[in-house]
């Protein structure tokens, strides 16, 4: 007897006339992979049953190069996992038409989750969150340039948040609003950012996983409706130099039942919970360095006044630190997370951050005094965050981050962020402030 879900995946099958399904998952960079799967096999077997794919989609590089893992390699023989749909993530893709998408979490061969499922190493830290009486509720903030079907920018100008300039622009960019909305994705707005042809689209809180999923498929779709209209889009997180670099930060808030935690009346703007949050943040930002800055090009943003923070430091509405504290707004109160770039695996930034955060409450940890004024030229006795892509690696191989996530996951993600780096550092410009066209080409179109 098919299940209640089944027979409503069933129905909408036909009644949007869909011809496939795709059973979607992510590698270790946050690159969309799976199988396309005919709609009526997929409401037949695919939806009870799953599907195999390989586990080399966790060592591919962002240029889907293997790359030699301890876990995964030739004497491994690069083994069939089990990818198991995740039914309540069904969605229809109006701006596709046909078509359908849904998540799936990777299991290993003996049956369990796999270690290295980014998705999988997200629902580990909601889990924590949970176990300490918490439900964490997430938002991510994306940046991404559009450009001319060369690469180069789609204007010279910068006009930020204008509302006159760039009409044929927002032709495009509202159908990537609309696609989102088709999709179930909360969007808010949108605005011109502040580089030239620089995008942001801000979308609404949700639970940490549905937010991570809505991540990834805004990625896609902005790509893809900026191909409609004979553009690229790119998530890369300085591919112009002397321009802004694109970014995502990662707001987060703890709930009870409903209520924001966070929001301690105006008397207390920071309460206890909300400031051992923050001393996780703080205590383990440089370590998260890497997962929010995964290539050596992300490193560029990390500069005086490019609102990238370069220390660790929490404040209020201050956009030159790290924690952006949100307080004084009631149950809208949060902790926005700035040093990631747009290319980072949203699953991986949010679990590092509800990690983080995790930490602080399980040990108490405080953030210390409030950062206040311009922190960028006075950032006082605060630890400077990791400004090279080997500083990056080092920070993360040497810290104690790495059991948090997992030791498997730690292993491999070092693996791949030293081969990275080492052909970053083989290939890229001796000027650490320039953008060679060795690593436009390698991050523009896959990020």
């Amino acid at each position: 007897m098919p299940s209640p879900r089944l027979d409503e995946i069933a129905t909408t099958i036909a009644e949007h006339h869909l011809h496939t399904v795709e059973l979607a998952t992510v590698d270790t960079y946050g690159h969309l992979r799976g199988k396309r799967v005919p709609a009526q096999r997929f409401a037949r077997t695919v939806a009870e049953h799953g599907a195999h794919i390989a586990d080399a989609i966790f060592v591919f590089d962002v240029q889907c190069e293997i790359v030699d893992s301890p876990l995964i390699n030739m004497n491994t023989g690069f083994l069939d996992m089990h990818l198991e749909p995740d039914l309540a993530t069904f969605r229809v893709m109006p701006h596709r038409p046909g078509y359908a998408t849904v998540m799936s979490r990777a299991f290993a061969s003996d049956g369990a989750p796999h270690p290295l499922d980014p998705r999988a190493v997200l629902q580990s830290q909601i889990d924590r969150v949970r176990g300490l009486g918490y439900d964490a509720v997430v938002a991510t903030e994306l940046e991404c340039y559009v450009c001319l079907d060369d690469w180069s920018p789609i204007q010279p100008h910068v006009q930020y948040s204008s509302l006159m300039d760039a009409w044929p622009l927002e032709r495009c960019v509202q159908e990537m609003r609309q696609a989102m909305l088709d999709l179930d994705i909360p969007v808010e707005s949108s605005n011109p950012e502040y580089g030239p042809g620089q995008l942001e689209i801000n979308v609404s809180c949700d639970d940490p996983m549905r937010t991570a999923d809505n991540t990834v498929l805004f990625k896609m779709v902005v790509k893809e409706i900026a191909r409609r209209h004979g553009l690229r889009a790119t998530f890369m997180p300085k591919p112009f130099a002397g321009q802004s670099g694109s970014g995502m930060h990662v707001h987060t808030s703890l709930s009870v039942d409903g209520r924001n935690v966070f929001d301690a009346g105006d008397d207390h703007p920071l309460d206890d919970v909300f400031r051992q949050w923050v001393g996780g943040l703080v205590r383990h930002a440089p370590a998260m360095s890497l997962i929010g800055i995964p290539t050596g090009n992300g490193y560029k943003r990390v500069r005086e006044y490019t609102f990238c923070p370069t220390h660790v430091h929490w404040g209020g509405d201050n956009r030159t630190v790290l924690c952006r504290c949100t307080t004084g707004q009631g149950q809208a109160n949060r902790v926005e997370f700035r040093s990631a770039g747009a290319d980072a695996n949203p699953y991986l930034m949010i679990a590092a951050v509800l990690a983080a955060g995790a930490d602080g409450l399980e040990r108490q940890l405080d953030p210390g005094p409030i950062g206040v004024g311009d922190l960028y030229t006075e950032p006082g006795d605060a630890v400077a965050l990791p400004a090279t892509f080997a500083a990056g690696v080092a920070a993360f191989e040497g810290s104690e981050f790495t059991r948090v996530l997992g030791e498997a996951f730690s292993t491999n993600f070092l693996a791949l962020a030293r081969n990275e780096l080492a052909l970053y550092e083989a290939n890229a410009s001796g000027d650490p402030d320039d953008v060679s066209a060795w690593e436009f080409a390698r991050y523009a179109e896959f990020t």
